[in-house]
């Protein structure tokens, strides 16, 4: 193990949460906010006091291996969260440092699942840096660590694939930092336009950027207790088309804009993306004619909400608690299908079910005919018998965890509604659930102990399970 690498790496990590903290300092500044911004002065001095004593010297050995790779990730979503909950907890905001890390790591895992009873009281300056964790944990700290700074030459492209989500991560060119970078530019680029369009329709400048921020995460922090449902139907709709597109592998709009559009239409994972949400939209849109007052105010709610949900954004438009069980079933379901991998949405990924379901049917087809020699193919190749393991391995770790994670917070006594759906929003770092949990409740009446497992949670579903997982292994730390 290569521990002075990581520790290096985390430094550098501590020093990126700290320039990232310019955002909010700035929004205070114009605010006058003064309080706020002596808080994040203070906060962002302590991540560069850590952070240069952290990197202070460079290892002459700097190769990273899968090993290293997944810790050095797994430490840094752990530190990122606990300095970046320092904000919330040095100014009063959250007076509960619990509840101010379970804030934090809902917001740099694009979870949206909040303590806050009233998010409207927060400031300027806090309002920002909550929905800014959204933006960095959407793409990734080490992958912009990556697109600025050799650290550890082919090694980076373990902490690529454990950073991102998705069965498999591949170069899309053929240096890692160059693929940092281009990943980095679609992202900002997307928000960007969706900024403009927001600002263009009639919203505030800080609002348009804040729920950028929130959407481009997939993240779902809004600026307004109501989440969306005060917005205009055309913000509702922007919002809408922009959720759907940071879905989307971010590998297939580089296909895209360098002429490549085969690879769009090879693509099995968004066809069946595509196809799942437009489903589910015609399905809830038959299921639920009586509950709006018209076709168009029952598409834009009924369309949002499935967007949100897949893509495990959060936002919420509508309380879906009230619509008929069918449709409240079909948007439990959307939970764990998620987006696509590669994308900044969460959720079990759609690639996945498609392995998985391949995978089912190809055992069916064996059983028939024990001699016959079949193989899982995706997009046209063949796929690996390695990713068709991890796959497997994956959904039999998450169904543990997850029921795991359940019997813990039942101890709170809750429903098992709220429970179950309290669990698959935040493992699967979706936000809302369900009865206490839904799009107007929140999390502040669990347990510390809940919250505490729920955070674990919400880092398991980001960084996919096996780098949380691997800090508990004694197999990790032998030489």
């Amino acid at each position: 193990m290569n521990y002075k690498m990581i520790v290096y790496t985390l430094g550098w990590v501590l020093k990126i949460e700290a320039a990232s903290m310019v955002i909010p300092l700035v929004c205070s500044l114009c605010y006058k906010e003064t309080k706020d911004v002596f808080m994040f002065l203070l906060c962002m001095a302590l991540c560069v006091i850590f952070g240069s004593v952290f990197s202070a010297v460079k290892p002459k050995n700097k190769a990273m291996y899968a090993k290293e790779g997944f810790v050095t990730v797994a430490f840094s979503w752990i530190m990122m969260s606990l300095f970046g909950a320092l904000p919330f907890y040095l100014s009063g905001a959250i007076p509960n440092f619990i509840d101010a890390f379970f804030e934090t790591v809902s917001g740099f895992t694009t979870t949206g699942a909040s303590i806050l009873t009233d998010v409207e009281a927060l400031s300027k300056g806090m309002l920002m840096w909550r929905s800014l964790t959204h933006w960095i944990g959407g793409m990734g700290v080490l992958v912009f660590l990556m697109a600025i700074l050799p650290l550890s030459g082919n090694g980076n492209l373990f902490l690529l694939r454990a950073e991102s989500p998705g069965p498999s991560v591949s170069k899309l060119v053929p240096k890692i930092k160059s693929t940092a970078k281009i990943l980095y530019g679609i992202y900002i680029a997307f928000t960007a336009l969706q900024i403009m369009l927001m600002f263009f329709g009639g919203m505030s400048l800080f609002d348009s950027i804040t729920l950028s921020f929130g959407t481009a995460g997939t993240g779902g922090f809004g600026t307004r207790n109501s989440s969306i449902a005060e917005y205009s139907p055309y913000i509702q709709y922007v919002i809408t088309v922009f959720m759907i597109l940071f879905g989307v592998d971010f590998s297939l709009y580089h296909a895209l804009f360098f002429g490549e559009r085969k690879a769009l239409l090879k693509s099995e994972e968004l066809r069946a993306y595509f196809g799942i949400i437009l489903l589910s939209i015609a399905a809830i849109f038959i299921n639920s004619r009586g509950v709006f007052a018209t076709a168009e105010e029952a598409f834009r709610h009924i369309s949002f909400s499935v967007g949100s949900i897949m893509t495990t954004t959060g936002y919420a438009t509508t309380d879906f608690n009230l619509w008929p069980e069918f449709s409240k079933v079909i948007l439990v379901l959307l939970m764990f299908v998620g987006a696509c991998a590669g994308s900044t949405g969460g959720g079990i990924k759609v690639s996945r079910m498609i392995i998985l379901f391949k995978s089912i049917a190809k055992e069916i087809r064996t059983s028939a005919h024990p001699r016959t020699t079949l193989k899982i193919k995706m997009n046209g190749r063949t796929v690996e018998h390695e990713t068709v393991r991890g796959v497997n391995v994956f959904m039999a770790s998450y169904v543990v965890i997850f029921f795991v994670a359940m019997l813990l917070i039942s101890l709170d006594n809750f429903d098992f509604t709220t429970n179950f759906t309290a669990i698959a929003a935040t493992i699967n770092n979706i936000g809302p659930g369900l009865n206490m949990v839904g799009p107007t409740g929140n999390f502040s009446a669990f347990s510390g102990l809940s919250k505490v497992v729920m955070s674990f949670c919400m880092l398991i579903g980001r960084l996919e399970i096996f780098p949380m997982l691997l800090l508990f292994s004694p197999y990790t730390w032998k030489k």
